[in-house]
């Protein structure tokens, strides 16, 4: 073709077709069998009944967006292995949701993260949590559907919008009729999907190259395979550093306090089974960063340097690759498809569900009152409508340019920052009031919005190299996922431009904003608490708040007294449930190690300090 498409046969068009209608038949066997999501519970919340395997997959599909699948590839494939290091973030990123959040979460029997905030702070703290996630997901939506469809049909023609509207429907449908459970088991059948297609053009493409140890040679020599840099640089891209411990901000602001998985958490039979399901996403990780990565050391492999005419973008390299390379193998280009639009099917659908959730629970419910069988109705046309709103972003992305996609894209990073930091807030300083909170996370959206908006106006001024980087393998909170911006400005125009140490700030690694953002939340928030009077001890609701000081000291004791650990065992308190929350909580089995807690005894549920969901 002289327009260089490299087309998709019969083969691939039917694989893809299958994708979707076996992601349409899993939601609609979810949606007439069992309850036939006949309440908000088992619609939102599977009726807290999952386990913890299938939540870990899905929790795992949830952030990698399809944007992951042909950025990582191509991260590696220009840059080098670097990236690779930040699976070491996931190590501290699942503990500490595991050992902290979690079981803060789950003893409070909520009905979304955000609950949590009202119950903390104030009624005006939860509904600007939530607006701003709402904010945040359908910005994520529309892009993340949009964005992997015009790769493929620039490197493929695949029709646009008909990609969009297959994908989008689809997964309305199945979101809004088969509820979470339906959610749930497409991610998992749509992670198989992922690992499948991914695994498939690995091997080929070996094959293609020459076998391993013509890759390794190629790679080696290419200088792809990069060592740790230790570079303490804050504005240098990717350092161990920026991502090994940036990263571990961004995990916690993916798997600790965003809505779409802590809803996973919450539908868990027990809590034991969520902190498994949390301590399961690890490994399923690792596993997409090294097959992404692989991709991409396969791909240099086979092209080295070699630029292509038809290529005008890093993101669509991956797909190029697939195209070029394995058009002699009927069905795997449309393999990859099926991966690639897995992905997008797996992350859209968590969207589509957690705005759903908090939608009713923190925005509708509180205010008005209906019977089970409306508020269940009312949560499927919501799940249609955001469908609607998704594709409506999708169009209005399409219409922008380039470089306005771009900023769009880096929005949806610049707000997971910010809410991280207002839920650390809460429970890791009991002194700090609704007034600090509201104050800090606006200084942090402020914050977020500067160095991100600015540093992209300033890039604007100069000429750049623009790649499309990744959602990461983690997922976004994308202010880091999305693009990496290498420019090279002169010290003439640092000179013109303004201070050195703005351009600085505007220099810093996209790693480092999540970081930079939930501290700016933390700090502002306690100073503003002490100068409008912080919040006694007396005041706080039993459970609500992390005992860190204590929880310290104990670990402290027992390093420094080995002794005390063979004697009798302090009284240990529990919490007294907090069944009642929603009315509608079904009691749990807890086991006694689940009910050894940090959160304290109380005769008073949280949920009477709030109005009534």
């Amino acid at each position: 073709d002289p327009t260089g498409h490299k087309y998709f046969g019969t083969v691939d068009y039917v694989i893809f077709a299958l994708l979707l209608i076996a992601s349409m038949t899993i939601g609609l066997y979810h949606a007439f069998t069992g309850g036939r999501q006949r309440t908000t519970q088992e619609l939102l919340f599977a009726d807290r009944k999952m386990k913890c395997l299938p939540l870990s997959l899905s929790l795992m599909a949830t952030f990698q967006s399809a944007v992951a699948i042909i950025g990582t590839p191509a991260e590696v494939y220009t840059n080098g292995t670097q990236y690779w290091f930040i699976g070491c973030s996931y190590i501290l990123g699942l503990l500490i949701p595991a050992h902290i959040f979690i079981p803060v979460f789950y003893r409070l029997h909520l009905s979304s993260a955000y609950q949590y905030l009202e119950l903390r702070f104030s009624k005006a703290v939860r509904i600007c949590g939530t607006v701003t996630f709402i904010f945040q997901m359908v910005i994520y939506m529309g892009v993340g559907i949009y964005t992997p469809a015009l790769a493929l049909n620039a490197v493929t023609g695949f029709h646009l919008w008909g990609a969009v509207l297959a994908t989008g429907s689809v997964c309305t449908l199945y979101t809004a009729l088969g509820g979470l459970k339906a959610v749930v088991w497409t991610d998992v059948f749509q992670t198989v999907v992922m690992f499948t297609g991914q695994l498939a053009i690995i091997i080929v493409g070996v094959q293609q190259a020459g076998g391993l140890s013509d890759v390794w040679v190629k790679v080696r020599d290419g200088g792809r395979i990069s060592g740790i840099d230790l570079d303490p640089d804050p504005t240098v891209r990717h350092t161990f550093w920026t991502l090994g411990v940036g990263g571990v901000f961004l995990m916690l602001s993916l798997y600790g306090v965003n809505q779409a998985q802590v809803q996973r958490y919450l539908s868990s039979r027990t809590e034991r089974e969520a902190v498994m399901s949390c301590y399961m996403v690890f490994p399923c990780l690792q596993v997409a960063l090294t097959l992404s990565c692989l991709m991409g050391l396969v791909m240099y492999a086979c092209y080295g340097d070699e630029s292509k005419p038809y290529v005008r973008s890093t993101d669509q390299m991956v797909l190029y690759f697939v195209m070029d390379m394995l058009q002699d193998f009927p069905g795997l280009p449309g393999l990859f498809v099926a991966c690639l639009f897995s992905a997008s099917l797996s992350t859209i659908s968590s969207a589509f569900n957690s705005l759903t959730a908090v939608t009713m629970m923190d925005l509708i419910k509180p205010h008005y009152s209906m019977s089970e069988s409306r508020a269940t109705l009312l949560s499927k046309i919501l799940a249609l409508s955001y469908g609607i709103i998704c594709l409506a972003v999708a169009y209005v992305v399409h219409l922008m340019n380039s470089s306005v996609l771009q900023a769009a894209l880096s929005i949806f990073g610049m707000v997971g920052g910010p809410l991280l930091g207002l839920f650390c807030l809460g429970i890791f300083f009991p002194c700090a009031n609704s007034i600090g909170a509201l104050i800090g996370l606006a200084a942090g959206l402020v914050m977020a919005f500067w160095i991100g908006i600015g540093g992209f106006l300033a890039r604007m001024s100069i000429p750049v190299e623009v790649s499309l980087l990744n959602f990461t393998t983690t997922g976004p909170d994308v202010s880091d996922n999305i693009t990496a911006v290498t420019a090279t400005i002169d010290s003439a125009h640092n000179e013109s431009s303004g201070p050195l140490g703005l351009h600085g700030l505007y220099s810093l690694s996209y790693m480092w904003y999540s970081a930079v953002n939930s501290c700016t939340v933390v700090l502002i928030g306690l100073i503003f608490s002490f100068v409008t009077g912080p919040t006694k001890a007396n005041d706080i609701t039993s459970g609500i708040v992390y005992p860190v000081v204590g929880n310290a000291q104990s670990l402290l004791q027992h390093l420094l007294k080995p002794s005390v650990c063979c004697s009798s065992p302090p009284e240990l308190r529990q919490m007294d449930g907090h069944k009642e929350a929603n009315g509608n909580v079904k009691e749990e089995s807890a086991t006694a190690q689940e009910r050894e807690t940090f959160l304290p005894s109380h005769p008073t549920s949280c949920v009477e300090h709030e109005t009534s969901v």
